[in-house]
């Protein structure tokens, strides 16, 4: 699959995001793998290519405003998810166990996952995300 991809910022160089050729990832356990149909850019996105957010790994696939279609299906996720318009957005995975999640405040979570940022995001064919309710299907009337 294509993927534009950050292995430093803006701030090192005039081209951040560099167009490679990567594996499709593959879904693990309550994820889905999703055909990237459009990701937008947000603010945040342009944060973290000019390096106003320090970088949590090596490289990533930044973007998280993701919306595609699931393609496969790792397990534990339901097969009603086959084909599915999904969203993706910022908050891609709390862990359910701090007290701020076990209180209902998962935007508050202490061990957060971030689209885009601390896992791979949207800019790319293929993009995986968690199949859980914070992934919500988009209605038949988007589609």
């Amino acid at each position: 699959m294509r993927a534009a991809v950050l292995h430093r910022s803006a701030i090192k160089t005039d081209s951040p995001l560099a167009l490679e050729d990567k594996p499709v990832p593959e879904p693990g356990e309550g994820e889905v793998l999703l055909r990237v149909e459009a990701c937008g850019v947000c603010r945040t996105d342009l944060h973290i290519t000019m390096g106003e957010l320090k970088p949590l790994r090596e490289s990533v696939v930044p973007g998280h405003q993701i919306v595609g279609r699931v393609e496969k299906m790792g397990t534990g996720v339901p097969g009603e998810l086959a084909g599915q318009r999904m969203g993706v957005c910022w908050l891609g995975g709390v862990d359910g166990n701090c007290l701020l999640c076990q209180k209902g405040m998962e935007n508050l979570c202490d061990n957060p996952v971030f689209t885009g940022y601390s896992v791979h995001g949207g800019y790319a064919e293929y993009a995986v995300a968690r199949a859980d309710l914070r992934w919500q299907a988009l209605s038949a009337a988007t589609a």
